[in-house]
């Protein structure tokens, strides 16, 4: 009787062989990750600490240099969710030479990797080593911690810790220069509930916690994620095909591609961005739009002569500055800061630091309000603070109506609408944290563009020139303006920092 021959696998050794290979290919994979992890902790913490942040929480991981997006995103969050566990046990273990000190953001993410994560016996580099000899040692000290806490478990020691997040539907924008609305539609409920938004035409919405980073319409433009009251704002300005429009604070650039999609690529949108490293990100989100009728132009907003002949057809300014950011807490992960940590009396800015963006954001809506030929003005902030919003637009408005503008209602059907502290409050825009997730405000400002054109029986160039007139009974609030903002260059070229956006939108 035949025997049935059996198949042989591979030989013992070679198996091994094959397994280690595969360890060792996801030990490097894991170290890379650290690493890009570290980097952008570093960035977070040192913003934290300085109230100076260049970037939110997933901005940095989104970032075109960082390879692992998803991996670090979550290394990232879950370090800043046990950062306080783990410093408590670094500090009590005594580990750390002098030499790993001046490294804290990698020594923090490999901590948690030994703790609360997974790190091989094998792990390949030099802090994963270092820390894994003393893996003992930080576990003791994490035990001694529930006891002192008088707790039984983790989970219970880190909700002493955690502030609990709150649940933020997605949003996606369709970037109709590369697809209409529809097929992204179509193409989303493949894998999700999707639905279209009722305000934004382009927005659509997700449920939370749906996760479009690695997907490919992310990944090749032809959808962003931006929140509703961050699409509300470019939409707002409603820029027509062919115009020129100023975007003054642009970076990171998604309402700056949002603009240049509402034109449907024609006429010119000009991106100025003061940071050099924020303009690398605009530049990249430009590239990733398609965009082809996007100037960028690395200055100062406030430093762009309005009388200047390449601004002569600007016909609508975005201003979207430097603020607080009050109002996106919860979006940019703010939660999960140690500044936000509970006894640490978190406060998102204080009086001096929200006196000094006031005081910019004025004089940066003042300078938008002077470009002659400008007929719609954006000003808009992720800010709830009375101080950043209607204060600063009640500020403006003598300026305003002497050159002609008055404020207009955008989204007349939008319910919620600024404080009643100022003439005007009802065309105002204000979005809930609580209610809408997040807390926008937008002021419109507009003026007729009758003044700017000729018309047919001739009585065009009258009200041009009636329009010049009224533009002159501005000058000695320009020339006050000019000349504060010379007084002022000093205390600028000083507090350039303030320019450093919380654009996570």
């Amino acid at each position: 009787m035949a025997r049935l021959k059996h198949k042989a696998g591979p030989p013992p050794a070679a198996a091994d062989k094959s397994e280690n290979r595969r360890r060792l290919n996801m030990e490097r994979s894991a170290y890379f990750s650290r690493r890009e992890a570290a980097k952008v902790l570093k960035l977070v913490l040192q913003g934290d600490a300085k109230k100076r942040s260049v970037g939110t929480i997933k901005s940095l991981v989104y970032s075109p240099s960082v390879r692992n997006k998803k991996g670090t995103f979550a290394l990232v969050c879950q370090t800043l969710k046990y950062l306080q566990i783990i410093q408590e046990v670094l500090n009590a273990a005594e580990v750390l030479n002098s030499k790993w000190k001046k490294q804290d953001e990698l020594v923090y993410i490999v901590t948690y990797d030994i703790l609360f994560g997974q790190v091989s016996s094998s792990a390949i580099g030099d802090a994963e080593k270092y820390l894994m000899r003393r893996q003992e040692a930080l576990q003791s000290a994490l035990a001694r911690l529930l006891v002192k806490k008088k707790v039984k478990k983790v989970e219970d020691l880190i909700a002493l810790y955690e502030i609990p997040d709150i649940s933020i539907p997605r949003h996606v924008r369709v970037n109709t220069l590369k697809m209409d609305v529809d097929t992204a539609l179509l193409e989303l409920k493949k894998q999700f509930q999707v639905q279209k938004d009722d305000l934004v035409p382009d927005l659509l919405i997700l449920p939370p916690g749906s996760d479009l980073h690695d997907h490919p319409l992310i990944k090749d433009g032809s959808i962003f994620m931006q929140g509703k009251a961050s699409s509300m704002v470019a939409a707002a300005l409603a820029p027509k095909p062919g115009w020129e429009v100023l975007d003054a604070c642009s970076a990171p650039g998604n309402k700056t591609v949002h603009l240049a999609a509402l034109m449907r690529g024609e006429g010119k949108v000009i991106a100025c961005e003061l940071n050099e490293e924020r303009v690398k990100r605009l530049k990249e989100t430009i590239r990733l739009s398609g965009a082809s009728n996007i100037k960028v132009v690395h200055g100062d907003f406030l430093d762009l002569n309005p009388e200047d002949p390449q601004f002569s057809k600007v016909r609508a300014i975005l201003l979207d500055p430097s603020c607080s950011g009050s109002g996106t807490a919860s979006a940019r992960l703010d939660h999960l800061l140690p500044s936000s940590a509970p006894g640490q009396g978190a406060d998102f800015a204080s009086t001096e630091r929200l006196n000094k963006l006031a005081a910019f954001q004025r004089k940066a809506l003042a300078h938008a309000l002077s470009f002659p030929e400008v007929e719609r003005v954006v000003y808009s902030t992720c800010s709830v603070n009375q101080v950043e919003n209607e204060d600063v637009v009640k500020s403006v408005l003598p300026l305003a109506a002497s050159n002609g503008f008055q404020l207009e209602t955008p989204f007349p059907k939008w319910h919620r609408r600024g404080l009643p502290v100022i003439e005007g409050a009802e065309c105002l825009i204000r979005t809930d944290p609580k209610e809408d997730k997040e807390g926008f405000f937008i002021a419109l400002f507009s003026r007729s563009s009758s003044n700017q054109q000729e018309a047919p029986n001739g009585t065009g160039r009258d009200a041009t020139e009636a329009s010049k007139r009224q533009r002159n009974y501005a000058v000695p609030h320009l020339n006050l303006f000019k000349t504060w903002t010379h007084a002022q260059r000093m205390w600028r070229n000083n507090s350039k920092h303030i320019h450093s956006h919380c654009h996570c939108c």
